[in-house]
């Protein structure tokens, strides 16, 4: 392994809050601490809880790197002398956990994965954190099974591109909401059966309809608010509900009784506090039944954007704009 200290350039938010400058920085990167590699980076993802910590909403857990980015692809160029899994050379995506935006970062191994065949740095770049998400939260908290049925709000964007695939290349049925006819027809084209236009319709007559009235086994809420008391009139008896953002509010009124009467169990998480155990156990889980499916290309996550490593905040912009179809990444070598 290296026996020095790296000099790198990162992206650094020079205030909280709104207005934010991002503006880049020099600092030195620290040896690979136990069970640790080192990545140099070559393309990173762009991902909503880049803006909430950016605005200072999302603050990295303890130890963690206060650098924003959350997923990257790039070459292994250090690793700690307890490593065996990978070496110097070796060519990899990861989650980490901060610190992506930059040029050189330091994550778990069991953390990385191998770049999928014919994947180049930026395709990879936009799986990570994406992909640990849905299988963390939509497979492993929500149990979907192939056969059942799922509901995925948000189908167009990183998350709902990637979960719409995942459900449905593993045997589940999907349907999917988004925001406009074109978004709504991206949505099918990634495997979804029926995609409704929140905008619109309500989308709980349309799902009880295609269901025989039944509902779905599973939902995949990224929207919270007033979703999900609908939610809990579109879910089946001994449904799952999975919560993994709430983006059109944190607070809820809930019909308490339908939970009761329709056994619901409603669960959620964020991935970034998660233990190293936990986020290695999802990797395990996406090595095992997922990257067969990239490395056959019966899986593709579209790319909507790439743009230079200094053109990060006009990424942060589209981000926030909602605009985007698929997954928004940095191209550290395009410079």
């Amino acid at each position: 392994m290296a026996t020095h200290n790296r000099q790198f350039t990162h992206v650094t938010v020079e205030q909280s809050g709104e207005p934010t400058v991002m503006t880049m920085a020099q600092s030195i990167l620290d040896l690979p601490s136990p069970g640790q590699v080192t990545i140099k980076v070559y393309a990173a993802g762009v991902n909503g809880p880049d803006i909430k910590q950016r605005v200072g909403a999302y603050p990295p857990p303890a130890g963690a790197s206060q650098i924003i980015g959350l997923e990257v692809a790039g070459e292994i160029v250090a690793v700690a002398d307890d490593v065996t899994q990978w070496q110097v050379g070796d060519k990899v995506c990861a989650l980490v956990p901060g610190g992506g935006y930059a040029e050189l970062v330091n994550t778990y191994a069991a953390h990385c994965l191998p770049i999928p065949t014919g994947y180049s740095y930026v395709q990879a770049a936009g799986l990570p954190e994406t992909f640990f998400t849905v299988w963390g939260n939509l497979f492993i908290r929500a149990g979907l099974k192939a056969g059942e049925s799922v509901l995925i709000h948000g189908g167009s964007g990183g998350i709902g591109t990637t979960a719409i695939q995942m459900a449905s290349r593993l045997g589940a049925t999907v349907f999917a909401t988004s925001g406009s006819a074109e978004k709504c027809q991206y949505c099918i084209e990634q495997g979804a059966s029926v995609a409704i236009n929140y905008n619109e319709e309500q989308f709980v007559e349309p799902i009880l309809a295609a269901t025989q009235g039944v509902g779905v086994n599973v939902i995949m809420d990224i929207a919270g608010g007033d979703f999900i008391n609908e939610n809990l009139k579109a879910i089946a008896t001994d449904g799952r509900m999975v919560s993994v953002a709430m983006q059109r509010g944190a607070q809820a009124t809930i019909d308490i009784f339908r939970i009761m009467a329709k056994r619901v169990v409603w669960t959620g998480s964020t991935l970034r506090p998660q233990s190293v155990a936990n986020k290695a156990q999802i990797a395990q889980g996406l090595a095992e039944y997922v990257w067969p499916l990239l490395n056959s290309g019966k899986m593709n996550i579209p790319i909507d954007s790439v743009f230079p490593f200094s053109q990060v905040v006009q990424a942060h912009q589209l981000m926030e704009s909602g605009k985007h179809k698929g997954k928004i990444v940095l191209d550290l070598g395009a410079q």
